[in-house]
């Protein structure tokens, strides 16, 4: 028997902002499969889900979502969540992966269907697209991501401050993911750049705990994890300077 897995972008977390499409594969799929960290608790993609399918439908796979040191734990895991969806694959039909953002930036979903793509031969692996952070915090804040012929870098502080440190040096908007716990080497990294004052931060999105601020008000105390960060390149020339 034939069988898809479908990775479906839901989103930064407002249930508004999963696309059409989206909600179409979600609604189509027999099974909703949702990433859960090994406590269980519900996470930000079911809590999406949930807006638009039955909570019969939804099936939680554990991932270690929060491991970053010990490599042998994550893949383990990674290992045991692919085996749980390639059991679903092998008895046909279609399985959906609800995945906050979008399933081909820095998503869990590249890993699942990796492992599955070994586990289960012959299975067909699609995606649809989803809202990222950055486009919804850029919404929220009205910060411009690019303008003329700026380029866009995205930097995911777990790589280290340094790195971030580098790409604030160069030309463009910078946008950093993940940096909460660094949230002090990054205020540091801003004002030694001087990108701060133009810089904006937010958290949460779409949620009732939203929380969007200037990247000046950060006060070296840690963010919640999934912050994410738009310090866009000081711009003059007026309208069309950047073409």
């Amino acid at each position: 028997m034939s069988s898809r897995l479908i990775g479906v972008g839901v989103g930064p977390g407002d249930p508004e902002l999963v696309t059409v499409k989206g909600v179409n594969a979600l609604r189509a799929a027999d099974v909703v499969v949702v990433p859960v960290m090994d406590t269980g608790e519900r996470g930000r993609a079911e809590a999406t889900v949930l807006h638009y399918v039955p909570a019969e439908k939804v099936v939680r796979v554990v991932f270690a979502l929060n491991e970053r040191t010990d490599r042998a734990r994550r893949e383990a895991a990674w290992d045991a969540a692919g085996e749980r969806v390639a059991g679903m694959l092998r008895k046909g039909g279609t399985v959906a992966f609800a995945t906050i953002g979008d399933p081909n930036v820095y998503s869990t979903f590249t890993y699942l269907a990796l492992t599955v793509g070994e586990l289960v031969p012959g299975v067909v692996v699609e995606t649809v697209p989803g809202i990222t952070a950055m486009q919804d915090l850029a919404a929220r804040s009205g910060a411009v991501l690019t303008e003329g012929t700026e380029p866009l870098t995205l930097v995911p502080v777990t790589a280290g401050a340094a790195v971030l440190k580098e790409a604030l040096a160069g030309p463009g908007t910078v946008v950093a993911y993940k940096f909460g716990r660094q949230a002090g080497e990054v205020a540091d990294a801003l004002r030694e750049t001087g990108r701060l004052d133009d810089a904006v931060w937010g958290s949460a999105l779409g949620l009732p705990e939203e929380s969007v601020r200037p990247a000046a008000e950060m006060d070296g105390e840690p963010l919640p994890y999934l912050s994410t960060l738009i310090a866009p390149p000081r711009r003059s020339g007026g309208r069309g300077g950047k073409l």
